[in-house]
């Protein structure tokens, strides 16, 4: 993204559309608020779209992979390599996520942003690559501010392939070894919150593995205090190449006004940056699901979301945003499709 982003105008919320389909899901033949969420995500997608009756058949799944200089330090229970061997499984559509993408008949994409293990060219893979990982935070900054503007203009780049494939929605994913650990240190840095409280076992660490991990946020906010008032900074700091990435795109869409479908922990962190950097994004995030990672609740809390689904996943991929998608579809079809009270000639409330 360019220099000056941060000035460029984000769209707004068509309220006069909001107001007509709130008056339709006051007509429909059933109690009103019977339906609950499903109401209510409606009318919203219905404002984000200015379209009374929304639609999001055409998806857009990105999944940006790239791995972290901080699993040097042994946070993850799986070795770094395993991020460049799930690049070659998605491209081989061998992931869960691309039995999701396929089921839901949505287009996928995924970013190669850099990993140890280069896969080279592969096919269904945008090769974006920015350097092999970032820095080990622990010791220094993730990335330079060149990088940082390169991840960035990643995630930016792959909003604008999405909407010239004409998507209503657009989900992004995360691949790489380490990055609950960033998303750890990026959500402390943001909410001024302690290790102990938001770092859980990503891939599967024990106790042990988990205590270990918050010896090393600790370590890690320690080093970079005094530089978290500035969320783009703290991004440079402690986040990674796909955290960026993810911003960069989320920042996009509210730019463009395409709604959003944010995944878990990870992703969230991303969209908690978009949203201190600028306030209105938060009109264009619907999220998902309620991660298992336990930080995944403070970062909900704090954007005062409340997640569609609670499913216990923290597989990451998108998975769960994807596994909502089909949700998303379903609050359409009934806002959609029913009949009202008048055109059914079905008696009202009395």
């Amino acid at each position: 993204m360019n220099s000056n982003w941060k000035t460029q105008s984000y769209a707004r919320l068509n309220e006069g559309v909001r107001t007509v389909a709130l008056e339709r899901q006051g007509q429909l033949t059933k109690p009103p608020g019977s339906l609950g969420q499903l109401e209510e995500v409606a009318v919203r997608l219905a404002a984000m779209q200015g379209e009374e009756r929304p639609s999001v058949d055409n998806a857009a799944i990105v999944i940006f992979a790239a791995d972290h200089g901080v699993a040097a330090e042994n946070v993850s229970a799986f070795p770094q390599a395993v991020t460049g061997e799930m690049v070659k499984n998605f491209a081989r559509c061998g992931a869960a996520i691309c039995v999701l993408a396929k089921m839901l008949n949505a287009k996928l994409e995924v970013v190669n942003l850099g990993t140890v293990n280069d896969p080279g060219e592969l096919p269904n893979v945008v090769r974006a690559v920015i350097a092999p990982s970032t820095a080990n935070f622990a010791a220094e900054p993730a990335m330079t501010e060149a990088q940082l503007a390169q991840a960035l203009q990643a995630g930016r780049d792959s909003v604008m392939r999405a909407v010239k494939n004409g998507a209503q929605i657009y989900i992004g994913g995360e691949m790489g070894i380490a990055n609950t650990t960033a998303a750890a240190a990026l959500s402390c840095a943001l909410l001024n919150a302690s290790p102990k409280e938001l770092a859980g076992p990503g891939t599967g660490l024990d106790h042990a593995g988990v205590t270990h991990k918050i010896a090393v946020l600790e370590r890690t906010l320690a080093l970079h205090a005094g530089h978290f008032d500035d969320p783009m900074e703290c991004l440079r700091r402690v986040g990674g190449f796909e955290i960026a990435a993810l911003t960069g795109a989320y920042l996009t869409c509210a730019q463009l006004g395409l709604p959003v479908l944010v995944d878990g922990f990870i992703t969230t962190a991303a969209a908690l940056v978009a949203v201190r950097l600028v306030p209105q994004c938060a009109d264009w995030f619907i999220y998902a699901h309620g991660s298992a990672e336990p930080g995944h609740a403070r970062l909900l809390q704090a954007l005062n979301a409340q997640p569609l689904l609670n499913l216990g996943m923290r597989l990451g991929e998108g998975s769960g945003a994807a596994t909502a998608l089909s949700l998303l579809r379903t609050a359409c079809a009934l806002h959609n499709g029913m009949a009202t009270f008048a055109e059914a000639a079905v008696s009202g409330k009395i």
